[in-house]
């Protein structure tokens, strides 16, 4: 029998954000456009829009303790938003009203919008204006959905039949505190779907407080989490609707910090965000990899900003390679940059700081409940593992307060959640080595691994390669049929404009970095990289593009 880690610290979402808004009312907690909102209103906000879901009859029917690990007694609200003040009121809104929030790709055409719709078996859909046409065009394939808040934007859109606008909403409920929410009640995470069908992977609100929301993890008391709220001003540049941009947006305010919410929240733009940085007074800022890196580089070389309070450059989602981080160092000699690594699947697992003039990548230090298993997922490996073991057999795993697994797919759910010795892990895909000095040094995503002439080769160790060439602007790498190999690298490319870079002068800089046989058997030179909006390399796009120059 498999045992959940429920430990002594047991809140809810709201409940947290409730008691840190008691103690600074009217300091700002939300600032996006011309709003600033204090705690006291997004309290409100949040009450409001918890008590119109529950006085329309959506909640929690049937408790954790009478489902199986799979399944889910709640109702489920979709937010399928661009990022803005109304993304994070639906989030903490729906868990104040025992409703599971989960996040919808705004870049899904009508077929995947109508899966997930379908396969989260959302009762509620938020949406913007602009994404009308969509919902209105996959609702007759949705008969669960009863209830569908449309938030006003730019696009004139009208107000969809039988929708009603969020506003309106909440102007027509009331600030009632709403019946208590259970640290059982739950959060759902659905996963990028960038290399296979998406997933709703499904967290206990107890346990997604300190595994994604950040939450203090030695706290047993509400005093103790106040005790731990300094506060931070932190500028979130990628979408809400990936984990890593609201678990930081949570993680700030479960610090007592003020959440900021670039001006164009459509896409990457720079200027926008280093004025914000300098106007703001930001002293944390999230950006996802090298795709967000490369851009705001290019403006500080263009344009002066006072950045001086930046203290912190998180960098979380996707690799952030070693020399653009010497650029940023470059640049920003005082800002600490942080690699976080996690997963929808296991939450936050490791963390690795570069200052100035010490810069790496793909390396980090042990930390607890983090672990590397052998090749059959059946042992923990030791420290020091490679020297006897392949050196690319590991898997990345994870202990501790997990999620439940997978909504609606128990098969899954056993694939990625093993017990072992009586102890349940979870297996996110990740190759890694435990070295003999302790730090963990990752290889790659399992998913994105390339088996070529009976070596395994991973997509993101040649990108890194490849793209330490100054010529590269971005590059994502595939595996085709070769008979020769079986499987063979191919690099789609994108270079700089106005730059002349030859195939040779790519696999010299890349042959400095890796071995022979990893690199690219070709190139695809692209005008540009198609990237998740959170900055995640689109591998179904890379394989189809290298298909085609087959």
């Amino acid at each position: 029998m498999t045992t959940y880690i429920h430990c002594v610290q047991e809140f809810t979402v709201g409940q947290v954000h409730e008691a840190i808004a008691n103690s600074r009312l009217d300091e700002e907690c939300l600032v996006f456009h011309e709003r600033r909102l204090t705690w006291r209103q997004v309290t409100a906000r949040t009450r409001r829009l918890a008590n119109y879901l529950n006085d329309n009859g959506f909640g929690c029917s049937t408790e954790r303790a009478d489902l199986a690990p799979q399944d889910s007694g709640q109702d489920h609200l979709a937010i399928y938003l661009h990022n803005g003040n109304e993304y994070l009121e639906c989030m903490l809104g729906s868990f104040k009203a025992r409703v599971a929030p989960l996040n919808i790709n705004y870049r899904y055409v009508a077929e995947e919008l109508q899966y997930v719709f379908t396969d989260s078996a959302a009762s509620v859909i938020v949406f913007h204006s602009a994404f009308a046409p969509l919902v209105a065009s996959v609702l007759p394939q949705l008969p669960k959905v009863r209830l569908l808040l449309q938030v006003a934007d730019d696009s004139a859109q009208p107000l969809l039949p039988g929708a009603v606008w969020y506003e309106d909403a909440l102007s027509a409920s009331h600030e009632a505190l709403p019946e208590p929410a259970q640290p059982d009640d739950l959060y759902i995470l659905y996963t990028g779907g960038t290399t296979g069908m998406p997933k709703g992977v499904m967290w206990r609100q107890g346990d997604a407080l300190t595994e994604c929301f950040g939450a203090s993890r030695e706290a047993t008391t509400i005093a103790d989490l106040l005790a731990a709220t300094p506060g931070r001003r932190a500028l979130i540049a990628p979408p809400f609707m990936h984990g890593a941009g609201h678990w930081v947006a949570f993680g700030t305010w479960n610090a007592g910090g003020t959440v900021f919410i670039p001006s164009i929240p459509e896409r990457l733009d720079a200027h926008d965000m280093w004025s914000t940085v300098e106007r703001e007074k930001i002293d944390f800022f999230l950006i996802v990899g090298d795709a967000f890196a490369r851009p705001l580089i290019d403006q500080l070389r263009v344009a002066d900003y006072d950045l001086s309070s930046l203290t912190v450059l998180l960098s979380g989602g996707a690799i952030l390679s070693v020399h653009l981080k010497e650029e940023l160092l470059q640049l920003l000699p005082h800002v600490m940059i942080i690699d976080g690594l996690g997963s929808s699947e296991a939450g936050g697992q490791l963390t690795h700081a570069s200052g100035h003039g010490v810069a790496t990548t793909g390396r980090f230090p042990l930390s607890p409940q983090n672990h590397v298993l052998d090749a059959d997922c059946t042992r923990l490996l030791s420290p020091g593992h490679s020297e006897t073991d392949h050196p690319d057999s590991g898997w990345l795993a994870k202990s501790g307060r997990l999620a439940l697994g997978y909504l609606g797919d128990a098969d899954k759910t056993a694939r990625t959640y093993r017990t072992i010795d009586g102890v349940r892990y979870v297996i996110p895909g990740d190759r890694a080595v435990l070295a003999s000095d302790g730090f963990i040094e990752l290889r790659g995503r399992d998913s994105a691994t390339i088996n070529s002439g009976g070596e395994k080769i991973f997509a993101e160790e040649v990108e890194m390669a490849i793209k330490a060439h100054p010529a590269i602007v971005d590059c994502v790498v595939a595996g085709r049929p070769s008979q020769r190999w079986g499987q063979e690298v191919v690099a789609v490319v994108q270079i700089r404009p106005n730059t002349v870079v030859s195939e040779t002068e790519l696999l010299a800089e890349a042959a400095k970095h890796i071995a022979r046989y990893k690199l690219p058997k070709a190139f695809v030179f692209h005008d540009s990289i198609v990237r998740s909006p959170s900055g995640k390399a689109d591998y179904r796009w890379a394989k189809s593009i290298v298909a085609q120059e087959n």
